[in-house]
């Protein structure tokens, strides 16, 4: 049932002991690999209150004004303050707009609120406004509204027949 330790005995050959030991394995590795968790979507940056800027701002983000900003957006979610104001063209795939636009809207989805006023064109996929909402300017609807160069063609007329 039980032997004898060869480890104690005189008798036994060193190279033969180290022979019947298991040997260790090369690349133990410590954990099972698992792929990282999928990054979580990092917070808006927000432009308070008391910031104005002078200048175009440019993110693959998201984008809350509520100060001022006197240049062009792009983003990817613009949310605009109620008391802030942006001077310039705006383009993003989602507009909220509570405060006080004066250029070109350009957006996927664009909202103006009932705190909304917005002295410029919106060209747009889908657009809500809401009721109390101030606007003045035209309103273009077009597949590709992030696209400057996507205008609307008229449709080709049928080549005539000779």
């Amino acid at each position: 049932m039980f032997s004898k330790s060869k480890i104690n005995d005189p008798s036994a050959k060193p190279d033969a002991a180290a022979a019947e030991k298991p040997a260790a394995p090369i690349n133990k590795p410590a954990a099972e690999f698992k792929p990282a968790a999928p990054k979580a979507k990092p917070p808006a940056s927000v432009l308070s209150s008391d910031l104005h800027v002078t200048g175009n701002l440019k993110t693959t983000g998201d984008i809350q004004v509520e100060g001022r900003v006197d240049g062009d957006i792009r983003a990817h979610l613009l949310t605009i303050g109620e008391g802030a104001t942006v001077k310039g063209e705006i383009i993003a795939d989602d507009v909220v707009v509570n405060g006080h636009v004066i250029g070109r809207v350009r957006g996927l989805k664009v909202r103006l609120t009932s705190t909304a006023q917005v002295e410029g064109d919106i060209i747009h996929k889908t657009i809500a406004i809401e009721s109390g909402a101030h606007f003045e300017g035209s309103v273009q609807r077009q597949d590709d509204p992030l696209n400057p160069g996507a205008a609307k063609k008229p449709a080709a007329a049928p080549a005539a027949k000779e």
